[in-house]
């Protein structure tokens, strides 16, 4: 983290944390959503990942036997920022009862149709989370979402309110580092391995600053791994927190 800068990215929303420049850049990328060579083919690799540190945190939280194919069954969870439903079908596999919110209805639409085909029963809904009246949920994700809103804080404040008395939450986030800058907008949008304009880098947030966010809401923010990319290993879990990390927040 010693390259990166120290100034919280600010807030100019008063609470709205949708952007809608933002939900129609990701709207357009729906109907590729799902092909693992289209122009989501990062987010195909670094599912995996992510899904490897959730599993584990599952497990850690509910004390749950790692031979279980299902820890989540019986428990709720909630993916906010879901695209078309990459980490949702996932949840609901492990057993969980899924809802998926997303800023952009092209993605919930996209979402239900690859979910009814594999015969998952999951809820989607668009549109601003505070906007939905749907309870509160044992598991609460928001993989590489809060880099986008607009509200930072406001957006942590709606998560924290989604989760139930107990429960865990996992987010994922780029750091805001030179490294970052370099890799992700730097080459990866600019050789088109990420799409052009997805990213703003001044609206990433250090591991510092996301843990300040949650403070304000009343979480605790757990050790951040990070997400690190090698020729070698691809993408992988790592000490290194410069490019990318995941934390779990839990109630303080």
């Amino acid at each position: 983290m010693s390259d990166a800068t120290t100034s919280l990215p600010s807030n100019t929303s008063a609470g709205q944390t949708i952007r809608p420049e933002e939900a129609a850049h990701f709207g357009k990328l729906a109907k590729d959503w799902w092909d693992p060579k289209g122009s989501s083919a990062m987010l195909h690799k670094l599912n995996p990942v992510r899904l490897k540190f959730l599993r584990e945190a599952i497990d850690l939280h509910w004390t749950g036997d790692v031979r279980d194919a299902r820890p989540l069954a019986g428990k709720s969870a909630l993916d906010v920022g879901c695209g078309a439903g990459l980490l949702c079908e996932p949840l609901a596999r492990l057993g969980a009862d899924v809802t998926g919110v997303d800023a952009a209805p092209e993605n919930v639409a996209a979402a239900a149709i690859h979910a009814g085909r594999s015969g998952l029963d999951i809820r989607y809904m668009a549109g601003e989370l505070a906007g939905h009246d749907i309870g509160t949920f044992d598991l609460v994700t928001a993989m590489e979402v809060i880099e986008h809103v607009a509200d930072k804080q406001a957006f942590a404040a709606q998560l924290a309110a989604r989760l139930a008395e107990g429960g865990l939450m996992v987010l994922s986030t780029p750091n805001r580092t030179v490294r970052s800058r370099t890799l992700m907008i730097g080459a990866a949008e600019s050789f088109g391995l990420i799409p052009k304009g997805t990213h703003e880098w001044s609206d990433f947030v250090t591991p510092d600053e996301l843990s300040e966010i949650l403070a304000y809401t009343g979480l605790t923010m757990g050790e951040p791994k990070g997400i690190a990319f090698s020729p070698m290993k691809g993408l992988h879990l790592s000490d290194d927190l410069s490019l990318n990390y995941i934390v779990t927040a839990r109630a303080a």
